[in-house]
């Protein structure tokens, strides 16, 4: 019996010991392995590589790193700056005239040209007369100016007896610039005697290119010395004040914006106001193209020149018109005059075009000067009106 009490004693011992032995190699097996060694805090930065400010080109926008404790553990966000627009130079007024002088004479002398051949003829008959008419008219020279200008040259040719192209042309060229008028201020007035900044807004309808010549204007004012600031008015139109801002940007331009659908009167007034704070010399404001069928939207133009009074009172309107739009054209001066007292006109595309009589029929229409051409689509094709430089470009050289 004690001999097996003995043997039980020792099985249990003997399995006792086996157990143990297993545990212990399995918990050795799960252990983690040692944390590594903690840096040494106390050590130096690594120097920098003497490689690596020449590897990274010096006109590539500057960036920023902005670290993020994301709960990831992820690496730092790397933020790229965007690169600041470059601020152009525009071209000279006086260079610009040149240019868009010889552009002009290259596009419009098919009527002088038209003129002077028809008044070259051996024998001006009735016919010959009707057809000087026709080419007048069809230059939306514009029936009443017309008429004077060809019992003029009638008159003129029956007195002198004698018609050489010199003569002709001198005598065109004499009645062409009574029409044209050369008395009239077409100076655009952006300084105000008594105060600062200057206000002009400009109004049209769309597709006359209102928008662009408000933003071509800035870069006139700006190459003459003058500092301005933009106002997006136009918020009805998609991506008006986005057309805009561009244009100021590109020379230092600041524009005032707000919601688009929103109130265009309080996008004006803000304009002048911070105008005033920054002490700019010019303010443009940037009217809606309404269409001049919609009696609501032009009475909201109205109520624009109304809130901007407030501040001071405008300087010019100044309304933009297609000069390939003909007699449609005189009828949306006419309705714009009506709301606004329109001050000076900016014709445009008169490039590539014999139509321009415009300037003759929308100046006795308005009773107002043409201050402004636009001849093309180039940033700087826009410049001052001189009347002897446009009757020059229709009757050529």
């Amino acid at each position: 019996m004690e001999t097996v009490i003995l043997a039980v004693v020792i099985a249990v011992v003997v399995l006792g010991a086996i157990g143990g032995l297993i545990v212990g190699s399995r918990r050795k097996k799960s252990l983690p392995p040692p944390p590594p060694a903690a840096p040494d805090i106390t050590a130096p930065p690594a120097e920098p590589h003497i490689g690596d400010e020449a590897e990274t080109p010096r006109d590539e926008p500057r960036r920023t790193i902005e670290e993020v404790d994301l709960p990831d553990g992820s690496a730092p966000v790397v933020v790229e700056e965007p690169p600041a627009p470059e601020i152009e130079i525009p071209e000279p007024t006086a260079g610009r005239l040149v240019r868009l002088r010889a552009r002009l004479s290259r596009s419009q002398n098919a009527l002088g040209k038209g003129l002077l051949t028809l008044l070259s003829r051996e024998h001006l008959d009735d016919d010959t007369w009707e057809e000087i008419e026709d080419t007048l008219l069809t230059a939306d020279v514009g029936v009443q100016p017309t008429t004077e200008l060809v019992e003029q040259l009638r008159e003129r040719v029956k007195v002198l007896g004698t018609r050489t192209p010199v003569e002709l042309r001198g005598l065109l060229r004499e009645e062409l610039l009574k029409l044209v008028g050369t008395d009239a201020d077409r100076v655009v007035k952006t300084e105000p005697a008594d105060r600062k900044p200057g206000i002009v807004m400009v109004v049209g309808v769309n597709g006359t290119g209102k928008t662009t010549t408000t933003g071509k204007l800035a870069r006139v004012l700006v190459a003459d010395g003058r500092t301005v600031v933009l106002g997006a008015a136009d918020t009805f139109r998609a991506a008006a004040a986005d057309q805009l801002q561009t244009w100021g940007e590109r020379v230092g331009a600041y524009t005032v914006r707000g919601p688009e659908g929103g109130d265009p009167a309080s996008v004006a007034f803000d304009a002048v106001k911070e105008g005033k704070e920054m002490g700019v010399d010019v303010v443009l404001i940037d009217t809606a193209g309404r269409l001049h069928t919609k009696t609501g939207l032009m009475d909201e133009l109205g109520k624009v020149k109304r809130v901007v009074e407030k501040h001071a009172p405008l300087d010019e309107v100044l309304l933009v018109l297609d000069a390939t739009t003909g007699q449609n054209g005189l009828v949306q001066a006419r309705v714009f005059a009506e709301v606004v007292d329109i001050t000076g006109i900016v014709l445009t595309k008169l490039d590539g075009t014999a139509k321009g009589g415009i300037v003759i029929a929308v100046q006795r229409e308005l009773g107002v000067p043409v201050k402004l051409i636009g001849l093309g689509e180039g940033a700087d094709d826009l410049a001052p009106f001189e009347p002897e430089a446009f009757v020059d470009a229709l009757i050529g050289d």
